[in-house]
């Protein structure tokens, strides 16, 4: 704003000398000359003053705002999101060594059937942890997008239908997953202390032996693989899954210390509340504003998209489409009985809580038909920054997602919860303008390490099969 506050002073100097300097005005008395240039001197100084507050005022924007707008600014703002929160279900979270191996796992590609898919595959460091797809791509296809994980730390449930109830529960599901990494949890567990020994043993303690677990031993997959871990007894099968859940541990270590930096938007309440000088790091154009405003008014956007986060947390279902060629989705109503029955929740086995510390999954709504197709709102923060939108893609652009808002189409299924807002055209494109002041940097602790690369397929040639669901 202050360059483009330098520039229209340099250009109202030059018109000045054009109008304001003793020069012979055709068709008029001398005498009259001067009155000509005197009053154009005095109308052209008044309009840059006039044009300079303006331009202050609304770059500022201090005399914009209500006290209740300006709460309601300030608690968006990433100053107001609170310290990183307790992972009681995971004692090692703040454990530095663990925040190294979880790392380490995080951009292992060895962790995969075919040795070339890791965690960053689909959340990749430079596409923000995501990786710009409508359906997710590891070892197959997924039938959801891949969600950011940017500020997951302070989401009580994951994924897009919150079926697991913490970082290191959510980090163990896409292992097992035939379209995903595609393993075994026995062969998870033996990559983990073949590869990592040295270090699962610093954070987690002397590994058990498991070299009496079949290489594709696990819960899910094939009848082989379900055989096999049958075949095993409890505590064999007790070890894999204390190995497989610390890996899980580890890996949200990692993930938890990914956090975003102040946006613009940050910078901007920021500065309202110092009575800061506007500069283009701090400012808001008339149209962001004008964005931000039906943001916070109009648009509904904070009834889903509120606090330093810009999302609840919650679950809605706001009529987004199906996507032909998936399977039928039930969304949150399905993923609440996932959660509950999951073994590595908050009162699992595996958890590292004490009983009243689970208290979401104490207190879940699981039978409330209202969850059926409502997803988890993602962040908006830098939400300009990843095409596309919606649990499986469904739309391309900012402009698609306001768009469908705008019209409110009924849900294909369940009810949903919005309704027509009769947006102008001109306020979809301010809307859209301000959503694209919430990107800024992220950052994660130090850079992927040399593991991130291929890998030859870990598997002998009778192991190559799926063996996740």
């Amino acid at each position: 704003m202050s360059a483009t506050i330098k520039f229209s002073l340099a250009d109202s100097a030059s018109r000045r000398d054009g109008t304001c300097a003793t020069k012979t005005i055709r068709n008029e008395p001398f005498a009259r000359q001067g009155e000509i240039g005197l009053s154009k001197c005095v109308a052209g100084g008044l309009f840059l003053i006039l044009l300079l507050i303006g331009v202050t005022a609304q770059a500022a924007g201090h005399a914009d705002w209500t006290e209740s707008e300006l709460t309601i600014l300030r608690s968006l703002a990433l100053s107001s999101l609170p310290p990183l929160p307790a992972a009681p279900s995971n004692r090692f979270a703040d454990n530095p060594a663990a925040v190294e191996l979880g790392r380490r796992l995080f951009f292992d590609r060895r962790l995969s059937s075919n040795g070339e898919v890791a965690c960053a595959s689909c959340h990749d460091p430079e596409r923000d942890f995501q990786d710009g797809r409508s359906l997710a791509k590891g070892v197959g296809q997924a039938n959801r997008r891949a969600m950011p994980l940017v500020g997951m730390a302070y989401s009580p449930w994951l994924f897009w239908d919150g079926r697991k109830d913490s970082q290191w529960a959510q980090a163990l599901g896409p292992l097992e997953n035939a379209n995903e990494h595609n393993l075994s949890r026995g062969r998870c567990a033996k990559l983990i202390l073949e590869h990592y020994k040295p270090e699962y043993s610093t954070v987690f303690g002397a590994p058990p032996d498991l070299s009496g677990v079949p290489e594709n031993a696990g819960p899910l997959g094939d009848k082989r693989a379900r055989r096999a871990w049958s075949g095993l007894d409890d505590t064999a099968r007790d070890a894999v899954n204390r190995v497989f859940a610390n890996a899980g541990k580890a890996i949200a270590a990692y993930e938890r210390r990914i956090v975003w930096d102040e946006s613009r938007f940050d910078a901007y309440v920021r500065s309202l509340g110092e009575q800061a000088s506007a500069r283009p790091e701090n400012s808001l154009s008339t149209e962001e504003i004008a964005g931000l405003k039906l943001f916070i008014g109009k648009g509904h956007c904070v009834e889903c998209h509120r606090g330093p986060m810009f999302t609840d947390l919650d679950f809605h279902n706001t009529g987004v489409p199906v996507r032909a060629g998936l399977p039928k989705d039930l969304g949150r109503l399905a993923g609440a009985e996932r959660v509950v029955a999951d073994e590595f929740n908050c009162l699992g086995r595996y958890s590292d809580a004490r009983l009243e510390q689970c208290r979401e999954l104490n207190f879940i709504n699981k039978d409330n038909r209202r969850l059926l197709r409502a997803y988890k709102p993602p962040s908006l923060r830098n939400v300009a920054e990843r095409p596309p939108y919606m649990h499986a893609g469904q739309f391309a652009s900012l402009q698609a997602v306001i768009g469908h808002y705008n019209r409110a189409p009924a849900a294909p299924a369940g009810h949903s919860e919005i309704k027509p807002l009769h947006l102008k055209a001109a306020e979809i494109r301010q809307l859209k303008a301000f959503l694209k002041t919430l990107s800024g940097t992220i950052r994660s602790p130090a850079a992927a390490p040399s593991a991130f690369q291929s890998y030859p397929n870990v598997f002998d040639s009778h192991h190559k099969e799926p063996v996740g669901q």
